[in-house]
């Protein structure tokens, strides 16, 4: 089914502006005490370093700019949060369905494919460069 595949640029483009809206927001969370305020319990290492790479991260993924090594940053981040806020606390019942981690296994995944994909139109690396190709990267 290949019917949408002329639109394929922008879907992705749609994809990476929508993604670092939806982890911006969770920095501010934790950054701002916005949205339900800071996770309870919440270590300052969290709040601080993962609040602020997903605030700064997220916006940089969400305008496009600088967006590989963002979304790369922000993979690992939440990698990181799988396993240290899903994995450990589940007694290592690595299952995302079990441990409650659908969340964060699924932003990593996504943010490492944003990273391997680059930019892409509708960003500033492209305007930046003059380009709409698909293949722009930070």
């Amino acid at each position: 089914m290949g019917f949408l595949r002329p639109h394929a640029e922008r879907i992705y483009a749609l994809l990476r502006i929508m993604t670092g809206f939806m982890f911006m927001f969770h920095g501010m969370q934790k950054l701002f005490g916005m949205f339900g305020g800071v996770p309870p319990g919440a270590p300052a290492f969290v709040i601080y370093v993962a609040g602020g790479i997903e605030f700064v991260g997220g916006v940089l993924i969400l305008i496009g700019l600088f967006t590989s090594p963002a979304a790369f940053l922000a993979s690992g981040t939440m990698a990181a949060a799988f396993f240290m806020g899903h994995v450990i606390p589940a007694k290592g019942n690595i299952l995302p369905i079990v441990n409650q981690g659908e969340l964060a296994a699924l932003y990593c995944f996504v943010f490492l494919y944003i990273s391997a994909h680059g930019s892409g139109i509708w960003s500033v690396d492209a305007a930046r460069r003059g380009t709409t190709s698909r293949a722009v990267s930070a």
